[in-house]
């Protein structure tokens, strides 16, 4: 099976914007990659349209997701809790030196369960200090959600700190390897949609052999940068619905 390679790209002037203004500074001026492998589509069939962006800074890591998607549910407001029951989007990553992976969830209002780990069984949570400094930044507020019946649309960004996973922004590996999902196992819909294909009998996101490749120097010739546009034009969540609904 073949796993998909993404460039991430530079943004050190990330470091000086608030959580909010880096979310429509990466959707403005960067191309998304689309999640819509659909892995388990006899029993899960639901794909809802979702995308995301990553990028580094000196300091952290930023993935900022869009989400067009029936049902809305964050009933889970905590850290540390099983928020791949809500509406979730979900980033597992590993340094290739290292032995453990990483696994970042978070729902639609921003409550984060992560760990690091050699396999799914034995993890280790984050703790309160490694929780706190993870950024998020979600169009849904932070306020719990009862599930809602409908057609929602959001964004949350999220940024991590390089030092956190081992990573020097002086002295970045060439890549890393990661993945990213949506899912909601207790939505009205059901799914689990990655960005790199997952092979297997049952939903399973624990599967660091199926990462896709993240370049964190620009390789050649397999991926060739683009320049950053530097203007406004949504490219993402915002192009989508006006094509949609003409605005």
């Amino acid at each position: 099976m073949n796993r998909k390679e993404l460039l991430v790209k530079s943004l050190p002037e990330l470091d000086r914007m608030p959580p909010r203004q880096v979310s429509q500074y990466l959707d403005a001026n960067i191309e998304h990659e689309v999640i819509d492998c659909v892995n388990w589509r006899e029993e899960f069939p639901y794909k809802p349209y979702c995308s995301f962006v990553v990028a580094v800074s000196t300091t952290r890591l930023f993935v900022f997701f869009s989400v067009i998607s029936k049902d809305l549910r964050a009933v889970h407001t905590s850290d540390m809790s099983p928020v791949a029951e809500d509406s979730c989007v979900e980033f597992f990553m590993k340094v290739p030196e290292q032995d453990e992976y990483w696994n970042f969830e978070f729902n639609c209002i921003g409550a984060l369960n992560a760990s690091h780990r050699v396999e799914r069984n034995n993890p280790t949570r984050l703790s309160p200090g490694e929780l706190a400094s993870i950024e998020r930044y979600s169009s849904c507020g932070s306020e719990p959600i009862d599930e809602q019946e409908g057609t929602f649309c959001w964004d949350i960004v999220v940024s991590i700190p390089l030092r956190l996973v081992g990573l020097d922004g002086d002295s970045l590996p060439d890549y890393v390897t990661g993945n990213f999902y949506k899912c909601g196992s207790k939505t009205a819909h059901p799914h689990y949609v990655s960005w790199s294909a997952i092979d297997g009998e049952k939903p399973d996101f624990h599967r660091p052999d199926c990462f896709g490749k993240l370049w964190l120097r620009k390789p050649e010739p397999i991926i060739e940068e683009q320049p950053i546009k530097q203007n406004l034009q949504p490219k993402g969540l915002k192009k989508l619905l006006r094509k949609i609904f003409g605005k």
